[in-house]
This record gives structure tokens, sequence and C-alpha cells, in this order.
């Protein structure tokens, strides 16, 4: 398991269009894709509604955290992403 903070840098935060962006990047991992929000609260980041639920607003810190085969590769691709500002 490898896992990494970020901040949400989106100005709207992760509403509908970033959390599909975000979903359908995690998809394409064989490894679990969560992420850490509030707290104790996990969000699976392969489930749009999961991420949608999290309510994840702009400057919030999120603890990615990646389980499986390819999870290194997964984290630093779904890092740059997060980054990148999911596609706005």
């Amino acid at each position: 398991m490898v896992s990494q903070k970020v901040k949400i840098k989106n100005p709207t935060g992760l509403h509908l269009r970033p959390a599909g962006v975000l979903c359908k990047s995690a998809i394409e991992y064989s490894s679990v894709v969560t992420f850490k929000y509030g707290g104790e609260n996990i969000a699976n980041a392969k489930s749009v509604l999961s991420v949608l639920g999290a309510c994840i607003k702009s400057g919030d810190e999120i603890e990615l955290i990646c389980e499986g085969e390819d999870e290194e590769k997964a984290l630093q691709e779904m890092i740059a992403l997060i980054e990148s500002g999911l596609g706005e």
C-alpha cells in the first residue's frame, strides 16, 4: 500500500466533471484506489457517487491510497492528474 496527501486545486472542488475524470483514470488500474478525507472518511476513487458524496471543496486536502500490483504507477499518475486540475 502506498499513499500521499494532495490538495484539490479545482476552483469548484470535485463536482461532476472532475469527479468523472478522476474515476475514469482510477478505473484503468487493477489496484484498489481510495482516498481519505475529513479525518477518517474513505471514498472509492473508482465510483463517481462515492467521490461526489465526499463533497470535496477547493483547497481541501485528501490522502490518496493505492493498494495492488500497480500501486506505485497508479499513485504517481493520479497525483499528477489531481495536481494538473483534473482537466479544468
